[in-house]
């Protein structure tokens, strides 16, 4: 299951050259993961209520090639693994059909004591994307 969010490069995400500030693509791989599970079903607030949270373990990025200010791009977010406690999910940005920014991020959930603490179960019963 692929999920798609769009984005448009402002103004404001961009440096003086017009060229996306590299640390925004992290803003917007976070805003599409928080959509993705927003979409599934998994309230976050109730979620920290109940003393667990997502953060983020590790990212692994690569800069393919610049976004401009006005582009729109989308970012397009799989599962690709998944333990009880983790997950690791391909995030690709594209402005068309180009891919601009490429990132595999692993997701822990952790308990108030900050320990791991077991994904919700929706989420452990999610279909895995084949990595490539």
């Amino acid at each position: 299951m692929m999920h798609r969010f769009p984005i448009r490069v402002y103004y404001e995400d961009t440096d003086m050259a017009g060229i996306v500030y590299y640390a925004n693509y992290l803003r917007y791989i976070e805003r599409a993961r928080s959509d993705w599970v927003r979409e599934i079903g998994i309230d976050q607030l109730a979620m920290k209520a109940e003393g667990n949270v997502f953060a983020v373990r590790r990212v692994e990025a690569d800069y393919v090639q610049p976004a401009l200010f006005d582009d729109a791009l989308e970012v397009q977010t799989r599962l690709i693994q998944l333990t009880p406690a983790r997950m690791v999910m391909a995030q690709n940005v594209l402005r068309q059909e180009a891919l601009i920014f490429a990132a595999k991020v692993t997701i822990a959930c952790i308990g108030a004591n900050g320990k791991p603490s077991r994904l919700p179960a929706k989420l452990r019963s999610m279909p895995i994307s084949d990595p490539s």
